[in-house]
């Protein structure tokens, strides 16, 4: 006997198991995880120094009585099976519903079974579902070039050697205006901060080295092949012994201009464009976000200089503080969007 356990699932588990305080529950949690995960029901005799038949007990309970893990004397039942559990799963996981009611509906049809809303709000509980906002996603984003894309990086980085650094460039263009974040209130209070609606903004672009985490940044009055070409040239400045300069960046209108395809012809400088609608394949993207946390979310700027100096004190006087501290926020470790599914 096996237990095929979803993702979801696994996870649901794994979260119950840190919580629960009845090691009978416990026992039995571990047990389906081990044996979803391969082990014999005699391995998990061993682990939990328990009787081998008690174990059988337990995943037989698991999967014929629709994930039951209490002892008799605090039973779990559900009017769902297994299978038809799992199947649930796997659709809630492909689909978005907004209301307990609209998936009551769908189990009253799919399986002749009624729930009541706080029945079922109980059951997507119990089986690791909780009610919050989608993450948004770049609808045209292609799955396959992300992929065919990271192969691709992944070679370049086994295969270069030290010499030639690695980079990945961006330009943001933050505003004056407040950006209003989430934060830590009191409960039953409200926070009020000024909001100003400025439309004054500068226009930064900035380069990371995953490797050392050192970073290049310059503002511009505005973006385009001119202010794209002076900032390749500074980052061959900032790397005046590299034979080679590998640079991601996006497929932007200035990045593909004919005057910076013209530059590159002479420069040090070799471009490496991301697929299009991928800015999850661009670290520095993270990097902004940090920025935000530090010096924007939250923050009033009541002059256009307070908030220039403030933004721009972030690359000279922040970061290079911090930089070794966000290398497990801004790494490759990345994530392939596929429009319309979960991540």
């Amino acid at each position: 006997m096996k237990i095929s356990l979803t993702e979801a699932q696994k996870s649901a588990l794994e979260l119950q198991h840190k919580s629960e305080r009845d090691k009978r529950v416990a026992d039995r949690i571990k047990a389906v995880l081990l044996n979803s995960e391969g082990w014999t029901q005699r391995q998990i005799a061993q682990a939990l120094r328990i009787h081998e038949t008690t174990v059988a007990e337990h995943l037989n309970d698991y999967l014929y009585l629709e994930g039951k893990l209490k002892p008799e004397n605090g039973g779990s039942t559900s009017k769902l099976s297994f299978s038809e559990t799992s199947e649930l799963m796997a659709h809630l996981e492909d689909h978005t519903y907004t209301s307990t009611k609209d998936i009551i509906a769908y189990v009253a049809t799919a399986y002749s079974i009624t729930y009541t809303q706080q029945g079922m709000h109980d059951w997507l509980i119990k089986h690791g579902f909780s009610y919050k906002k989608p993450k948004e996603s770049p609808a045209k984003a292609d799955p396959v070039k992300q992929k065919q894309f990271i192969q691709k990086y992944e070679y370049l980085k086994r295969t270069t050697p030290s010499s030639q650094p690695i980079l990945f460039m961006d330009s943001l263009h933050p505003t004056q205006a407040t950006k209003v974040s989430y934060g830590w209130i009191k409960t039953g209070k409200n926070k009020l901060i000024a909001s100003i609606a400025s439309r004054t903004r500068i226009n930064i672009t900035g380069a990371i080295n995953l490797t050392s985490m050192e970073s290049i940044h310059q503002e511009y009055p505005t973006i385009n092949a001119v202010s794209t070409i002076d900032f390749l040239k500074q980052v061959e400045n900032y790397y005046p012994s590299a034979p080679k300069i590998h640079v991601f960046l996006d497929q932007s209108g200035y990045h593909r201009s004919e005057e910076v395809a013209e530059f590159i012809k002479t420069s040090r400088i070799v471009l490496h464009f991301l697929p299009a609608y991928s800015p999850n394949l661009n670290p520095i993207e993270r990097l902004w976000k940090v920025m935000n946390e530090r010096v924007r979310n939250n923050k009033v700027f009541q002059t256009a200089k307070q908030f220039k100096c403030t933004a721009l004190g972030f690359f000279t006087d922040i970061l290079p503080n911090i930089k070794e501290q966000l290398r497990s926020r801004i790494n490759d470790n990345f994530n392939i969007i596929n429009p319309g599914s979960s991540i």
